[in-house]
């Protein structure tokens, strides 16, 4: 840990600041990286949720080094993993994630930026839905002239899993509704398990002599994911409507409205509030959080949406979230336990992470054996030794954190100078927190790691071919670069090998289905093979940022060259870090003849399509210049994107657009220099929204607006 994670933020200066932003932006990426590709988190949600804090915090304090790729521009969302017997269902409309708020500042500072974002006066009353946020799963319903005609789990935002077949079964969905209906409406919700459920499903587990659910969240992810719908019948789940999708025609033009119209419809709405400024959302979040324990189902904090619909359009979604949305988390709970011994984990980039193995506790409800230690500086920051009593607070995740040390252990833990799987020198780069095996490649568990990662969700997402398979091909020498997955059946029974069908596990059926699985992902979207990569620090979002820049594979392909940093550096949302290091994995031989060997072998690498590709925009670079009057930066920024185009921070031969506000400077000044069509901020408008406001193109030759 860097001795500016150790000072209070109201005490950081400039370059503490910028140096702790560098660490939370590492440390978090790995985080999201064993939550959501590898589902393997190694911190709690209060954990992550104070890393988090603690990077906007910093970046309220110092808004001149929010980094390109700070976290609180990162996608985060999870997506299911496909098993079989679950067709794909793409989202019309992505199922996006929500930002947090961690505390009263949080909450003030969400609704000042939409007044900013709008450029609405600091007084101005921005109605807020208020309502409590269920520990579930997310679900979308799509109705047809009333009709339910399918359901789909949110899976990673943009594709989820068809369960319509279960989500028939759940009495809180209406299978039409009641009165008149639109053409077509996406009613989206909370499934869940309330406490009396999951009681009644433990203890027929219990009976059975199988194994206990670990809280109503897991028990309801099982109970819904189940192949035969009878089952999920039987596990008493319930649904809460909150939100919709793709939809032909909306009954309100408020949020409340429109919960009121589905309650209408038949559903059951998740209860709310309106709330017309901070003091009275806060009150309601204080009030909720209270009354939590007398809820009959779990609930995790409050979510904040504004009421208005012509707002929410407008303030539109970052990457990660949606602008006009926030979800105000509630405490976390705690207990003590013991530390029965500390454990080295090495992770897919060699990172050596220490784990604490607990006595087991239970923690609001959950039993909770181990929790992360982070890193060397961690362990000898709080004093934690084998046999210490701790504190330890969990809030919705299995692993919790260590908070403090109760009472001390008898012998101080010594951190490993070697990687304990290879037995390689363990080294700590100047400026890092965390110590990584110096064996690359060469270490067993990066190769297992990395191989895992290309096959997870979120990459290939090859069905049949999961952790312990990966394991079982790598030992066996059957699989050790992603290539050989696509050569495995080629290869499979020659050369002396046993046929893949005569392994224990496997049989002629199930290795059929595998063959037919990797088949099948020969054909991959541009962003999800630049994930599954698994290059440091280039995770879903940037993945994607990439993608929708050079929308091919060849255009890609071309611009990963080592003299290349200043373009990449050129697109909006890649910082110095992830470009260094995209540069750097093609510039080592053995990772471009297996990126060669790899797209080599796909039949079709999918272009990224572009947001809006009916849009004159679409396809094209745009630059913003100068003080926007009418409309904020950020929002024309986004409006830009939603139209396909992309957006650059600096003019070049390659613009094609420059729109020019009040004041603007240098950047103006190149346009002109260069030929690029500039238009001002009433041109802008005319040439989005087909306002007639008069804007005109700036010619070459004007000196000024």
């Amino acid at each position: 840990m860097t001795e500016a994670a150790a000072i209070p933020v109201a005490e950081l200066n400039e370059d503490q600041a910028k140096a702790e932003l560098a660490r939370l932006a590492s440390e978090i990426q790995d985080h999201n990286a064993a939550y959501y590709q590898n589902d393997d988190p190694a911190i709690s949600d209060a954990e992550y949720d104070a890393l988090c804090q603690r990077n906007s915090a910093i970046e309220g304090r110092f808004p001149n080094l929010k980094r390109p790729d700070s976290p609180s521009e990162r996608i985060g969302a999870p997506s299911t993993d496909g098993a079989d017997g679950f067709s794909k269902v793409r989202h019309s409309r992505p199922m996006l994630s929500l930002g947090n708020a961690f505390n009263e500042e949080d909450v003030v500072d969400f609704l000042a930026g939409i007044r900013r974002f709008l450029k609405l006066d600091d007084d101005a009353v921005v109605e807020i839905v208020a309502e409590p946020k269920i520990d579930g799963l997310s679900a979308a319903l799509r109705y047809e002239n009333g009709v339910f005609v399918q359901g789909a789990t949110r899976g990673d935002g943009e594709v989820g899993e068809d369960i319509t077949a279960n989500l028939r079964t759940i009495d809180d969905i209406p299978k039409r509704f009641l009165g008149p209906a639109p053409d077509v409406f996406e009613v989206r919700g909370e499934v869940f398990m309330n406490h009396g459920a999951f009681a009644e499903l433990n203890r027929k587990q219990d009976a059975a002599e199988r194994p206990a659910y670990a809280n109503p969240r897991n028990a309801a992810a099982g109970s819904l994911r189940q192949l035969d719908p009878a089952i999920t019948a039987s596990r008493q789940l319930s649904f809460r409507a909150y939100a919709w999708g793709e939809v032909s025609a909306l009954p309100s033009h408020a949020q409340a409205g429109v919960l009121a119209a589905m309650k209408a419809w038949g559903f059951e709405v998740q209860e709310h509030q309106i709330c017309r400024n901070t003091a009275e959302m806060l009150a309601y979040h204080s009030a909720t959080e209270a009354g939590r324990s007398a809820r009959p189902y779990d609930i995790d904090g409050i979510v904040y949406k504004v009421d208005r619909l012509d707002w929410q359009d407008r303030l539109g979604a970052a990457s990660r979230s949606p602008r006009w949305a926030i979800a105000h988390k509630f405490a976390a709970e705690q207990a003590q336990t013991l530390v029965e011994g500390i454990d080295i984990q090495v992770g897919r980039t060699g990172k050596l992470t220490p784990v604490a193995r607990l006595k087991p506790v239970t923690v609001g409800g959950v039993v909770v054996a181990n929790a992360t230690l982070h890193n060397q500086d961690y362990i000898a920051e709080k004093n934690i030794r084998v046999g210490a009593k701790v504190l330890v607070q969990r809030a919705g995740d299995v692993i919790p954190q260590v908070l403090e040390v109760v009472e001390p252990g008898p012998e101080a833990f010594v951190f490993p100078s070697t990687c304990p799987i290879c037995g390689a020198t363990a080294v700590r780069d100047e400026g890092e927190v965390d110590w990584r095996c110096g064996g690359g490649l060469t270490c067993e568990a990066q190769a297992v790691e990395r191989l895992r990662h290309f096959v997870s969700r979120n990459a290939f997402d090859i069905e049949g071919l999961g952790e312990k398979q990966i394991k079982a091909f790598y030992d066996a020498h059957v699989v050790k670069t992603p290539v050989d997955i696509f050569i495995l059946q080629a290869q499979d029974g020659k050369e002396g090998r046993k046929p893949l069908q005569e392994w224990e596990g496997w049989g002629e059926t199930s290795v059929e289905n595998l063959f037919e699985a990797i088949k099948e992902k020969r054909r991959i979207p541009l962003d999800r093979l630049i994930f599954a990569l698994g290059i440091r620090h280039v995770g879903q979002g940037n993945a994607k940022l990439l993608a929708r820049r050079y929308e091919t594979l060849a255009n890609f392909d071309a611009a990963m060259k080592p003299d290349n940093l200043e373009e990449l550096l050129d697109i909006d949302g890649i910082g110095e870090k992830v470009a260094k290091a995209l540069l750097a994995f093609f510039d080592d031989g053995h990772n471009k003849d297996v990126w060669d060997a790899l797209t080599g072998m796909l039949d079709q690498v999918q272009d990224m399509a572009r947001a809006d590709t009916t849009s004159e925009l679409a396809g094209k670079t745009l630059v913003f210049t100068g003080t926007l009057e009418r409309t904020s930066r950020a929002e024309a920024k986004a409006r830009a994107e939603a139209l396909g185009a992309k957006v650059s921070g600096s003019v070049s031969a390659k613009t094609d657009l420059v729109i020019a506000g009040a004041a603007a400077g240098s950047k103006l000044k190149k346009a002109q220099a260069l030929d690029v069509k500039v238009i001002d901020e009433a041109g802008w408008l005319v040439l989005i929204n087909g306002e007639a406001v008069g804007g005109e193109i700036v010619s070459k030759e004007e000196e000024t607006l």
